[in-house]
């Protein structure tokens, strides 16, 4: 079996790698576990100035960091520089405030003295998706190696050079060999890998089918996991909302990165009195996104990263026109090389019908017209997941109110979803549990340990 990188654009299959045998997996985990103490041993100060090296690395080569990324899945250039900019802020942030973040926390007991204390686990495996291929891993590696754990990834199978070239990203910023490495393995070999002693916790990205079998193995092995799955998140316009702002933002989170975001907005659930308006104006901004090769500056919307994802979305396109839906903007697959998606809107999306009950990661917004804002909520509560979503109105306290009562692990009032280093983020439901970034994102992989002294 080989992992192979398929260009997006052609079509054209570029490069091949062989899967590793377990020769190959067993030095790498066994290079992790050798650099586990020693890495365990190191000050705050040193993994802080280590992280610091490696955003200088990404930023002073961020052309071809995203040029990988464009090569390997299709994100569009200015995307993908982005994806790397934010990669380098993620190293910075955890820099800054790990050891802010993990510092003993001192309780009052029957003790003279007694604390908290936030040590690490070991040593974290990360299965990471293909759509954020960077910005993924750094979201969990920042944290977890900060805390003192060491890391191995095995990444999604369609972005092999990515992976490779993170792992050199670690080298290159001078981190002590084991202390981050990546597995060139199939899907398949993972339950074993996840079951070796020297695995002490799991983290997964990626789809809820992928997240049940990665649960299960882990919780057979009793370790811990955090799991950051799909999303359907509802963007609720109301009627006082800004409608030029709540388009534009809506646009460019359902459209970024060809649609193919699990906190990207895929349900627009609009208030019936000014739907046509909202629709319209969608409709026309969507409309002028320009298709194209995605190393382009002037592309505005790129390929999806492989020909069986675009043709799931197409499927359950269809299935939803059929049971009733209509289209508003009639997209769809497009003709030429590549994996080309043209922007498609459909209109009047009700129970039933795929694109109300799946998640359509591409190209494609689906708007759900309500009475009013109670039918709203309960639309958009009437979901198996609970990523994110959002709240447009003039009236902030009345969004508040309501962003609280979204079923979600992220509710946002007037503003595009997104992550941030600052911020914790995950999902409930079908969405996964734990949460990555902030401090309760460093302090998910760690022994919160009591310490108590007489």
């Amino acid at each position: 079996m080989t992992l192979e990188t398929i260009n997006p654009t052609t079509g054209e299959r570029l490069k091949t790698f062989d899967v590793w045998n377990e020769r190959q997996i067993e030095a790498a985990l066994a290079s992790a576990a050798a650099a586990t103490a020693g890495w365990q041993a190191t000050s705050f100060a040193e993994r802080a100035r280590l992280f610091r090296s490696a955003a200088a690395e990404l930023r002073n080569n961020a052309a071809h960091y995203a040029g990988i990324i464009t090569l390997e899945m299709g994100k569009i250039a200015k995307e993908a520089r982005a994806e790397v900019e934010k990669c380098a802020l993620g190293c910075e942030f955890y820099a800054e405030h790990a050891a802010t973040f993990l510092q003993d926390e001192k309780i009052e007991s029957d003790a003279s003295l007694s604390y908290v204390a936030y040590l690490p686990l070991g040593t974290v495996l990360a299965i990471m998706p293909w759509n954020f291929p960077f910005w993924q891993v750094f979201r969990f590696a920042a944290p977890n190696l900060m805390a003192g754990n060491t890391a191995i990834l095995k990444h999604a199978s369609n972005v092999p050079q990515c992976a490779l070239a993170i792992e050199e990203i670690f080298h290159k910023a001078g981190f002590p060999k084991g202390v981050f490495g990546t597995l060139m393995t199939s899907a398949a070999q993972a339950e074993k890998i996840i079951a070796d002693p020297r695995i002490h916790a799991v983290t997964l990205t990626g789809s809820d089918a992928a997240g049940s079998k990665v649960a299960a193995a882990a919780g057979a092995s009793l370790k811990k996991s955090v799991l950051e799955l799909g999303g359907s998140d509802a963007f609720i316009v109301l009627p006082d909302a800004d409608l030029e702002q709540a388009t534009s933002v809506g646009v460019a989170s359902r459209f970024l990165n060809c649609g193919q975001s699990c906190i990207a907005a895929k349900r627009f659930i609009l208030v019936e009195s000014i739907a046509e308006s909202f629709i319209e104006l969608f409709r026309h901004k969507a409309h002028a996104l320009r298709l194209g090769d995605p190393a382009r500056e002037d592309t505005g919307l790129g390929p999806m990263a492989r020909a069986d994802l675009r043709d799931q979305l197409h499927r359950q396109v269809a299935d939803s026109v059929t049971a009733g839906a209509t289209f508003t903007l009639h997209g769809g697959p497009a003709a030429g090389p590549g994996f080309f998606y043209e922007p498609t809107i459909i209109d009047h999306v009700g129970p039933g019908m795929r694109a109300y009950e799946e998640e359509l990661f591409g190209p494609v917004a689906i708007m759900i017209r309500v009475k009013d804002e109670e039918a709203a909520m309960r639309i958009a509560n009437d979901n198996r997941y609970g990523l994110g979503g959002s709240v447009w109105t003039r009236d902030v306290k009345k969004g508040e109110r309501l962003a609280r009562r979204l079923q979600s692990g992220a509710s946002f009032v007037n503003g595009l979803v997104k992550s941030d280093p600052r911020l914790p983020f995950g999902g409930i439901k079908d969405s996964g549990y734990g949460r990555e970034l902030s401090v309760h994102g460093i302090r998910e992989f760690v022994n919160v340990k009591t310490v108590w002294i007489k």
